[in-house]
């Protein structure tokens, strides 16, 4: 929960910069590249824009359609979802359809992420904007040694790898390796932000805050994912480029 809202907030903070009045004005055309339930598309899709998700999963992408289900139909409309790998967008997408491309929590299931950034930039339209979200490399040791796993959080400073909280293994990059590879595809950092600075080492059956204290934590992560040194130690990177 705290992921997708932080997500959420620092993107629409990066659409009303960028494109500023007209996010307001007129639909903008997004494609969201891995959607998993559908969070991200369909709080666009009720801004106004029209989504097109795309996840090669079956389970998360029925999800997603039973969460787009109890939708208005106004909102309904504005989303299709699509079985699919965020690396073959070029059979179904022609170079520059869409002004916003997503793709969050893929990358760390990838050996690579160069060539599906790559195969992303080539569907953004000139001026448009990418947003990614990866586990970030140079805090892995983090949430290890904050429940007491000091065995971990020693292995971490030397691995790109770890467990997440499915059980699967999965892989981290660093901000400057991201940076690196957006400006060679021509799409160049434009701002980064942090992404569960505090609350990454919450087990996931801890007992729920009340509405202030959400209020308040969210507040507190907010300003942590933003700021410097706290966003160094995010779990996530949140970046967003600039074609």
């Amino acid at each position: 929960m705290v992921r997708q809202e932080m997500v959420g907030r620092q993107l629409a903070e990066q659409l009303l910069q960028h494109f500023g009045m007209r996010v307001v004005q007129e639909p903008l055309r997004v494609l969201d590249v891995g959607c998993g339930q559908g969070t991200q598309a369909i709080r666009l899709a009720r801004a106004g824009h029209w989504v097109t998700g795309l996840d090669s999963d079956p389970v998360t992408l029925g999800a997603a359609q039973a969460l787009l289900g109890a939708e208005s139909p106004e909102v309904r409309d504005r989303v299709r979802l699509l079985s699919g790998d965020g690396h073959h967008c070029g059979r179904w997408f022609d170079p520059g359809s869409f002004d916003v491309v997503l793709c969050h929590g893929v990358l760390m299931y990838l050996p690579d992420p160069g060539p599906l950034i790559a195969s992303l930039a080539r569907m953004i339209a000139p001026g448009g904007l990418l947003s990614l979200l990866a586990r970030n490399r140079d805090a892995l040791a983090m949430r290890a040694g904050l429940t007491g796993d000091w065995r971990a959080a020693v292995q971490a400073f030397d691995s790109d790898h770890y467990t997440n909280r499915l059980g699967l293994s999965a892989r981290a990059d660093r901000l400057a390796d991201l940076a690196t590879t957006l400006r060679e595809v021509s799409v160049p950092l434009r701002h980064w932000y942090g992404v569960r600075v505090f609350t990454d080492a919450t087990p996931d059956h801890a007992a729920p805050v009340d509405g202030r204290q959400l209020g308040q934590l969210l507040d507190a992560e907010e300003r942590a994912g933003r700021e410097d040194p706290y966003r160094q130690v995010a779990a996530l990177l949140h970046l967003v480029g600039t074609k």
